[in-house]
């Protein structure tokens, strides 16, 4: 599936460490049995055949009837009001992040809506994967065979400068994307969904090509971006451009102050149409939502400290193990609180340019993964905070174990010879484990060398590796500089374990807008990025680790290009259950092991957040979204107490 948050491709990333940006978002949730037996969603004609819903998922459960009131985690009665400011550390030179050229912020997608349900930031709903309900649309229609989709939108909708939002738009913003925007998305998007017709004004109806699967077809045109059609004949704008002032949205927040090197402020919009919808009752709470632009993330710590923004989402093992120690936290100002974070992690890791010559060999990258010590790592320099990561789908019932069997191995099985013999017979791929008292594990780096030596690298006469053509093994490091320092010293000990096999190493620590533009030129052998994690099928997973666009997309960094990974995921997309689905994509995760992208770091299986005492949420968190910029809301008696304290500044 690809949504508004997979079209702003441009979007900032965070450092590593940081799990409260980027979330999973493809292919559908964990759906139970009983759920989709007891579903009484859709109003059906045994004649046609048809559904028409309020809502959509691909296995017609939806958990929420036609007459909810609000999701189950919100406080319907949470007060309107208050600001909540937070911290961006890096560069910016762009409000449009959906052209792949400069770099944006998150906060520039806000303003816009999808006809189904969706926030930048989280998934709508936070507690069940895989459902949207309906936004801009009112009600959604499609025959049982979901060859074509048709969306009745809400009259009342409107963009924030009054006009009304109609079908003519929605057909508009889909062929903008596929006419000016990246052009992975739009090669995926073309060959499935080859028509749009507008019905009337408010009716607009997608048809979905022959022979293809139609897994997420709905949800992909449900989730695109809604732009004003007037706006962009009227300016003569372009989408594969930057700007700065862009078009008007239909949503909740407009944008109401822009400086990229300083701040930027969103502001609740007091007209917005859609305040009383079931889908929005109790979210967008907060009148003001500010960030604040640091060049480090020791200035912005600093800031923090000082009372200049109100709410960390802290990355920084360091920091949140001993960096919280100051008088604001003692006295009650600042608060610090680990919550349960319910989704898988994203797949984070230094990741192969599988394109660079010296990378080719497996073994070769085998050996670079052997000198990597997490156990030292986590020991000495994030302060035992995190844990290793194995899995693109890590503590989920979609994770691979051990040698397939059962179901797994009867799929694998299916798939015929692009199937490698030994990921029939073999333990899926674990990382190995390391001394944590030595920087690098003798062990390992006895295998690191032989692995090298046998692909080809020997040791030359200066000490120093060659590769098979004689010339000296180098490996171009790339790393982005608004990084926590913690990871930068992990990365640091990390090359120096390289050199001690021998390796030339340029690890280039280059700012935001150099990183972001090498980045998306793939100039690095290695680059320290993430992927996405999935929670079920979706054509979306094509578009990260399939072939059919590995050479440009920005999407799959290392230019994975794996008959292998093909097969599976064209296998999970034509699953007819539930069960199938899980079992071919436990497969996935196992092919992506095999298949050796990247070196796996570390994850935090909880939310560590700080803030000043201002701020409430639900008591229990939902699965899939911290939701402080979502659902959260300010306590304006307790945030006045902090201005008299003269907490904040």
């Amino acid at each position: 599936m690809t949504n508004r948050r997979v079209h702003a491709e441009s979007v900032a990333a965070t450092t590593v460490e940081d799990q409260f940006w980027i979330k999973p978002f493809i292919g559908v949730g964990l759906l139970s049995v009983a759920a989709l037996l007891a579903s009484t969603w859709a109003a059906s004609s045994a004649e046609e055949n048809m559904v028409k819903s309020h809502g959509y998922s691909y296995y017609g459960d939806l958990d929420y009837p036609a007459d909810y009131r609000h999701f189950n985690y919100v406080n319907p009665d949470a007060p309107k009001g208050g600001e909540i400011s937070i911290a961006f550390v890096g560069t910016l030179d762009s409000m449009n992040p959906y052209s792949g050229k400069g770099r944006a912020h998150l906060f520039s997608v806000y303003p816009y809506e999808s006809l189904l349900s969706e926030a930048p930031t989280a998934s709508v709903p936070a507690d069940v994967y895989g459902q949207a309900y309906c936004l801009l649309c009112e009600s959604v229609e499609y025959p049982e065979d979901k060859s074509w989709v048709i969306f009745n939108m809400r009259p009342e909708a409107k963009f924030s400068d009054g006009t009304p939002v109609t079908a003519h738009d929605v057909a508009f913003s889909h062929n903008l994307l596929l006419d000016q925007g990246l052009k992975s998305y739009a090669d995926a998007v073309r060959k499935r969904i080859p028509k749009v017709e507008v019905l009337d004004d408010l009716t607009i109806k997608f048809y979905f090509a022959e022979g293809l699967s139609r897994r997420s077809m709905i949800e992909q045109v449900g989730g695109v971006t809604v732009w004003s059609k007037k706006w962009f004949e009227d300016t003569g704008q372009k989408l594969n451009e930057t700007w700065i002032e862009g078009p008007p949205g239909s949503g909740p927040y407009v944008i109401d102050e822009i400086d990229l090197s300083r701040r930027i402020v969103l502001k609740r919009n007091p007209d917005y149409w859609g305040n009383d919808l079931p889908v929005n009752v109790g979210r967008n709470n907060f009148d003001t939502i500010r960030l604040e632009i640091f060049a480090d993330d020791t200035a912005a710590f600093e800031a923090f400290k000082a009372g200049e923004y109100t709410f960390r989402a802290e990355g920084d093992s360091k920091k949140w193990a001993a960096g919280y120690d100051f008088p604001k936290v003692d006295n009650g100002y600042v608060v610090r609180e680990e919550l349960t974070d319910g989704a898988p992690p994203s797949p984070t890791g230094i990741i192969f340019n599988l394109a660079s010559p010296e990378l080719q060999d497996t073994r070769v990258r085998e050996a670079l993964a052997l000198a990597f010590n997490f156990e030292w790592s986590n020991e000495s320099l994030l302060y035992g905070l995190f844990q290793r990561r194995s899995s693109f789908t890590q503590d989920t019932p979609l994770m691979a174990t051990g040698v397939p069997e059962g179901a797994e191995l009867e799929f694998l099985q299916n798939l015929g010879d692009v199937v490698p013999s030994e990921m029939l017979t073999e333990e899926v791929y674990v990382p190995p484990t390391s001394d944590a008292g030595r920087l690098f594990d003798r062990g390992n780096a006895r295998k690191a060398m032989s692995l090298l030596q046998d692909a080809g690298f020997p040791v030359g006469e200066d000490g120093r590796r060659v590769g098979p053509d004689g010339q000296p093994f180098t490996l171009d490091f790339l790393f982005s500089s608004s990084s926590s320092p913690t990871t930068r010293s992990v990365m640091e000990n990390y090359v120096a374990n390289l050199d001690s096999l021998g390796i030339n190493v340029n690890f280039e620590v280059v700012d935001t807008a150099q990183y972001t533009s090498r980045e998306r030129a793939r100039d690095y052998d290695m680059v320290v990025d993430r992927y996405a994690s999935f929670l079920g099928t979706g054509t979306g997973l094509a578009q990260y680790y399939g072939s059919e666009a590995a050479e440009y997309s920005l999407f799959n960094p290392s230019g994975l290009a794996s008959p292998l990974v093909d097969a599976i995921i064209d296998a999970s997309l034509h699953a007819e259950t539930r069960e199938e689905e899980v079992t071919s994509l436990k497969a996935l995760d196992r092919a992506l092991r095999y298949e050796f992208i990247m070196i796996p770091l570390w994850y935090n299986p909880d939310h560590w957040v700080a803030y000043y005492d201002q701020y409430e949420h639900p008591e229990e968190i939902p699965p899939y979204a911290l939701g402080y910029l979502d659902f959260w809301w300010s306590n304006e008696e307790k945030a006045q107490a902090l201005r008299d304290a003269g907490a904040l500044r």
